[in-house]
């Protein structure tokens, strides 16, 4: 459980003349601890923390204002649309859009891009055209011109990013085209900080003719934005990494544009008539926001956005640019350590891995969770960017504008332990037997369910999240090794952020017996490896298939400690399990069918 304090933890100092210490006041969810101790929070590009307006903006509108707008002649109806529509003003000013009506509230940066591609999109693009991309974007900036591809015919075209993350502008102008039709690049890296000058992108695709939208989520937080003098034709962001609520953003777009955009979605309050025969649809912004908005989400960004003016976007920008130099010179000092992402015009991220000794990110952050520190780890969204550097993933911290000095340093300390940790433990790994025949485990119980049993009462023992890491740490080091030659392609687990491999065989002189061996480069990873060989290996095909693992893994207690994306990998390496187990049960030696699709399906599976 995490503790509330009882006073603000001294973590205040800032190096940018900034009151720090104060603006951290603003901030309830920071006056706590985190298993123990003061939560360090370097998760920000993720999503921000909401300061006290927001929360008491949120609190007052459900309180005293929930009505529905637009549509209701009585005074709370009359007061919510009043104030939603001054949300759209306040967002205007924001980013210095001529028109609030160019402002369209959506579910955020993802709904945000979608919306573009699925109307200006398939309205305007035809087969041969070309969307002109960077290796630098988020998923959300890759998989929906994808789609838009393969409904018109388009192709995409991707910009090259250098060694260090920067976007080179000389390749930029060789892509562009009189086939280019639309340009759509952050303007901040989310993984790697890196910024793009988007006043020049944006002219040069003007000038052969193409659109232009920029991937705002990141940039809005941390500096000034004006989308008239970047002369952007859309622009996308977020109100979560903005201090404000989730489920809440922003596109604008020029009036010119939008107005050509037929509607993304039909329904309620974008019409304006409706018969059997013919709808006719109002003008903006309403054509493009059918049914019940957000109207909780809207007031609580304009809320967000009244408190960063009072604090000021360049004194934010200005603070946090300070961070990232301390952040940069203090992590530089850890050993082994290598920054991933050095462009000089880089903002509030810095991505990293620990390489001497070599520790998976994930394994990393675990690390820092135990220290009340958040940071993310994995391929952020970008994995066409890791890999174009080579890597799977990265270390993130991202700052924001609540962080301190205080806070990097603890992070730089714990960094510098969990490394002295690492070296430590090397020789208890290197004493694992490599053995020239390959061995595999004994069954741990008679079936599945009752070694389930013993894992858990094992488990029942065992204290907080900390006790139970380190026993499912200790269990991933007493694993018998998977030999180098099973670490191939086929044998691969996909869906893992980090590298696992998983060999089977049918055990010698049995039937349905199935053993199992595997690998990943992740501690934790392996320690869950090492329960599930507890509960599998050398067990009878049918009781594999017959055994159920959510439940297990519930009873456990691990489940709610575990990332969607670690839950996601442990997922495949199940599905893996008992899709060999299938394939050993229904043996080709004994079936009698004819042109029988599982027998076939078992001649790719490896099982000696």
């Amino acid at each position: 459980m995490n503790q509330t304090l009882t006073t603000q933890p001294p973590r205040g100092r800032g190096l940018s003349g900034f009151d720090v210490a104060r603006v951290r006041l603003d901030f309830p969810l920071l006056q706590q601890l985190v298993r123990g101790k003061p939560l360090v929070y370097l998760d920000n590009a993720a999503t921000s923390q909401k300061p006290q307006a927001v929360i008491d903006a949120l609190m007052n509108y459900y309180r005293r204002d929930n009505a529905n707008i637009h549509r209701g002649v009585y005074q709370l109806s009359l007061s919510a649309s009043a104030a939603y529509e001054e949300a759209r003003e306040a967002v205007a000013r924001f980013i210095h859009a001529a028109d609030a009506h160019e402002c369209l509230f959506t579910r955020g940066t993802t709904e945000s891009i979608n919306l573009v591609a699925q109307t200006w999109g398939r309205t305007f693009l035809k087969p041969g055209d070309e969307i002109l991309l960077s290796q630098l974007e988020h998923h959300s900036n890759i998989v929906p011109w994808q789609m838009c591809c393969e409904q018109t015919g388009a192709v995409i075209r991707v910009v090259p990013v250098d060694d260090q993350g920067t976007l080179l502008i000389e390749e930029y102008e060789k892509h562009l085209s009189s086939r280019t039709k639309l340009v759509a690049i952050t303007h901040q890296s989310n993984a790697l900080g890196s910024m793009n000058d988007v006043k020049q992108l944006a002219r040069l695709a003007h000038e052969r003719g193409a659109l232009f939208l920029a991937d705002g989520a990141q940039w809005v937080t941390h500096h000034p934005t004006d989308v008239q003098d970047l002369d952007v034709d859309f622009y996308a962001f977020s109100g979560h990494k903005l201090y404000g609520p989730t489920g809440i953003g922003v596109l604008y777009g020029k009036r010119t544009l939008l107005e050509k955009m037929p509607p993304y979605q039909g329904g309620g309050d974008m019409i304006e008539s409706v018969s059997f025969e013919k709808t006719t649809y109002a003008g903006l912004p309403n054509k493009f926001e059918a049914g019940t908005p957000h109207i909780a989400g809207v007031i609580g960004l304009h809320a967000a956005i009244d408190y960063l003016n009072a604090l000021g976007m360049d004194n934010i920008a200005a603070h946090e640019a300070s961070l990232l130099r301390h952040a940069t010179e203090r992590l530089s000092e850890v050993p082994g350590l290598r920054i991933v992402g050095t462009s000089p015009r880089k903002s509030s991220v810095i991505s990293f891995l620990l390489e001497s000794p070599c520790i998976a990110p994930v394994d990393v952050g675990a690390e820092l969770d135990l220290d009340g520190i958040a940071v993310r780890t994995g391929h952020h969204c970008c994995q066409p960017l890791m890999q174009r550097l080579h890597i799977t993933g990265t270390i993130r911290a991202s700052l924001g504008l609540y962080n301190t000095v205080e806070e990097i340093d603890t992070l730089v300390a714990a960094l510098k332990r969990i490394r002295i940790k690492k070296q430590a433990e090397i020789p208890r790994c290197a004493e694992l037997p490599m053995l020239g025949d390959v061995k595999y485990p004994e069954a741990s119980a008679p079936s599945p369910r009752e070694a389930a049993a013993d894992l858990v009462e094992a488990f029942s023992f065992l204290g907080d999240w900390p006790q139970r890491y380190e026993y499912i740490i200790d269990l991933g080091r007493k694993m018998l090794p998977l030999p180098e030659s099973e670490k191939v392609e086929a044998n691969r687990i996909k869906g893992c952020q980090s590298m696992v491999y998983l060999s089977a065989r049918k055990r010698p002189g049995s039937h349905d017996v199935m053993d199992f061996l595997a690998y990943s480069n992740a501690d934790i990873v392996s320690g869950l490896i090492a329960i599930l060989q507890r509960v599998y290996s050398g067990q009878r095909a049918k009781d594999i298939l017959a055994f159920d693992v959510e439940d297990f893994f519930h009873r456990l207690g691990i489940d709610q400690n575990l990332a969607m994306q670690r839950r996601i990998g442990l997922g495949e390496m199940v599905k893996r399990i008992q899709h060999l187990a299938l394939a050993l049960e229904h043996s080709a030696a004994t079936c009698t069918k004819q042109d029988c699709a599982q027998c076939e399906e078992n001649k790719r599976i490896t099982l000696e």
